[in-house]
Protein backbone atom coordinates (compact mmCIF):
# COMPACT_ATOMS: atom_id res chain seq x y z
CA UNK A 1 0.00 0.00 0.00
CA UNK A 2 1.50 3.37 -0.95
CA UNK A 3 2.30 5.85 1.79
CA UNK A 4 3.95 9.19 2.35
CA UNK A 5 7.08 9.57 4.45
CA UNK A 6 7.92 12.93 5.99
CA UNK A 7 11.66 13.38 6.56
CA UNK A 8 12.32 15.52 9.64
CA UNK A 9 15.62 16.73 10.98
CA UNK A 10 18.01 19.60 11.42
CA UNK A 11 19.62 21.40 8.54
CA UNK A 12 22.60 19.32 7.32
CA UNK A 13 21.74 16.30 9.46
CA UNK A 14 21.65 13.82 6.58
CA UNK A 15 17.99 14.05 5.55
CA UNK A 16 18.63 14.06 1.81
CA UNK A 17 21.13 11.20 2.00
CA UNK A 18 18.66 9.15 4.04
CA UNK A 19 15.75 10.09 1.74
CA UNK A 20 17.70 8.97 -1.33
CA UNK A 21 18.55 5.62 0.29
CA UNK A 22 14.92 5.18 1.32
CA UNK A 23 13.78 6.08 -2.21
CA UNK A 24 15.83 3.22 -3.63
CA UNK A 25 14.83 0.73 -0.93
CA UNK A 26 11.11 1.49 -1.17
CA UNK A 27 10.97 2.34 -4.88
CA UNK A 28 9.31 5.61 -3.94
CA UNK A 29 9.28 9.04 -5.54
CA UNK A 30 11.34 11.66 -3.71
CA UNK A 31 10.02 15.24 -3.64
CA UNK A 32 12.48 17.86 -2.39
CA UNK A 33 11.82 21.57 -1.92
CA UNK A 34 15.56 22.33 -1.95
CA UNK A 35 15.99 20.52 -5.26
CA UNK A 36 13.32 22.71 -6.88
CA UNK A 37 14.49 25.92 -5.21
CA UNK A 38 18.10 25.37 -6.30
CA UNK A 39 17.10 24.36 -9.84
CA UNK A 40 14.89 27.41 -10.33
CA UNK A 41 16.58 30.13 -8.26
CA UNK A 42 20.10 28.88 -7.57
CA UNK A 43 21.43 29.28 -4.05
CA UNK A 44 20.00 32.78 -3.57
CA UNK A 45 16.26 33.42 -3.80
CA UNK A 46 16.71 36.53 -1.68
CA UNK A 47 13.95 37.97 0.45
CA UNK A 48 11.34 35.86 -1.36
CA UNK A 49 12.95 32.56 -0.26
CA UNK A 50 10.38 31.80 2.45
CA UNK A 51 7.46 32.74 0.21
CA UNK A 52 8.70 30.52 -2.62
CA UNK A 53 9.40 27.67 -0.22
CA UNK A 54 5.84 27.82 1.16
CA UNK A 55 4.35 27.77 -2.35
CA UNK A 56 6.51 24.83 -3.43
CA UNK A 57 5.61 22.88 -0.29
CA UNK A 58 1.89 23.45 -0.91
CA UNK A 59 2.28 22.33 -4.52
CA UNK A 60 4.24 19.22 -3.55
CA UNK A 61 1.66 18.23 -0.94
CA UNK A 62 -1.05 18.26 -3.62
CA UNK A 63 1.22 16.54 -6.16
CA UNK A 64 2.09 13.82 -3.63
CA UNK A 65 -1.60 12.90 -3.33
CA UNK A 66 -1.79 12.52 -7.11
CA UNK A 67 1.31 10.31 -7.09
CA UNK A 68 0.11 8.16 -4.19
CA UNK A 69 -3.21 7.61 -5.94
CA UNK A 70 -1.25 6.02 -8.82
CA UNK A 71 0.16 3.45 -6.37
CA UNK A 72 3.62 4.91 -5.73
CA UNK A 73 4.86 5.90 -2.27
CA UNK A 74 6.25 9.41 -1.79
CA UNK A 75 9.08 10.76 0.35
CA UNK A 76 8.86 14.44 1.28
CA UNK A 77 12.31 15.82 2.03
CA UNK A 78 11.99 19.31 3.45
CA UNK A 79 12.70 19.12 7.14
CA UNK A 80 9.32 19.62 8.82
CA UNK A 81 11.14 21.78 11.34
CA UNK A 82 8.14 22.84 13.46
CA UNK A 83 5.46 20.91 15.26
CA UNK A 84 2.84 22.99 13.43
CA UNK A 85 4.23 21.95 10.02
CA UNK A 86 4.36 18.30 11.04
CA UNK A 87 0.84 18.35 12.47
CA UNK A 88 -0.54 20.10 9.39
CA UNK A 89 1.12 17.64 7.00
CA UNK A 90 -0.09 14.61 8.93
CA UNK A 91 -3.64 16.02 9.06
CA UNK A 92 -3.49 16.78 5.31
CA UNK A 93 -2.79 13.13 4.55
CA UNK A 94 -5.13 11.71 7.21
CA UNK A 95 -7.98 13.76 5.70
CA UNK A 96 -7.27 11.96 2.41
CA UNK A 97 -6.98 8.48 3.99
CA UNK A 98 -3.28 8.26 3.13
CA UNK A 99 -0.85 6.51 5.44
CA UNK A 100 1.77 8.96 6.68
CA UNK A 101 4.98 8.31 8.62
CA UNK A 102 7.42 10.74 10.20
CA UNK A 103 11.07 9.67 10.01
CA UNK A 104 13.28 11.72 12.33
CA UNK A 105 17.00 12.00 11.65
CA UNK A 106 18.62 12.54 15.06
CA UNK A 107 22.24 13.69 15.25
CA UNK A 108 24.41 14.87 18.12
CA UNK A 109 25.62 18.48 18.08
CA UNK A 110 29.26 17.51 17.31
CA UNK A 111 28.16 15.38 14.34
CA UNK A 112 25.84 18.15 13.18
CA UNK A 113 28.59 20.78 13.31
CA UNK A 114 30.94 18.46 11.40
CA UNK A 115 28.32 17.90 8.68
CA UNK A 116 27.75 21.64 8.31
CA UNK A 117 31.49 22.23 7.97
CA UNK A 118 31.77 19.41 5.43
CA UNK A 119 28.86 20.73 3.36
CA UNK A 120 30.25 24.27 3.40
CA UNK A 121 33.62 22.97 2.14
CA UNK A 122 31.85 21.07 -0.65
CA UNK A 123 29.85 24.16 -1.64
CA UNK A 124 32.97 26.33 -1.71
CA UNK A 125 34.84 23.68 -3.74
CA UNK A 126 31.96 23.46 -6.25
CA UNK A 127 31.26 19.81 -5.39
CA UNK A 128 27.60 20.45 -4.59
CA UNK A 129 24.95 23.05 -5.32
CA UNK A 130 23.48 22.77 -1.81
CA UNK A 131 23.00 25.84 0.34
CA UNK A 132 26.02 27.30 2.15
CA UNK A 133 25.19 27.50 5.86
CA UNK A 134 26.39 30.91 7.05
CA UNK A 135 25.83 32.45 10.48
CA UNK A 136 22.55 34.08 9.39
CA UNK A 137 21.10 30.80 8.19
CA UNK A 138 22.36 28.97 11.28
CA UNK A 139 20.73 31.56 13.57
CA UNK A 140 17.45 31.39 11.63
CA UNK A 141 17.44 27.62 11.89
CA UNK A 142 18.29 27.52 15.60
CA UNK A 143 15.35 29.84 16.30
CA UNK A 144 12.98 27.79 14.16
CA UNK A 145 13.70 24.06 14.70
CA UNK A 146 11.48 22.20 17.15
CA UNK A 147 12.60 18.60 17.68
CA UNK A 148 9.66 16.22 17.44
CA UNK A 149 8.21 14.66 20.55
CA UNK A 150 8.45 10.88 20.84
CA UNK A 151 4.74 10.48 20.03
CA UNK A 152 5.24 12.25 16.67
CA UNK A 153 8.02 9.92 15.50
CA UNK A 154 7.27 6.75 13.55
CA UNK A 155 10.90 5.93 12.66
CA UNK A 156 13.98 7.31 14.43
CA UNK A 157 17.20 7.28 12.46
CA UNK A 158 20.58 7.77 14.11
Amino acid sequence: MPKVILICGKLCCGKSTYAERLRLEQRALLLSVDEIMLAVFGPYAGEKHNEYTEKIQAYLLEKSVEIIRTGCSVILDWGFWTKAKRTAAKAFFQDRNITCELHYIAVSDPVWQARIAQRNRQVLDGQTDAYFVDERLMEKFQNLFEPPAEDEIDVRVG
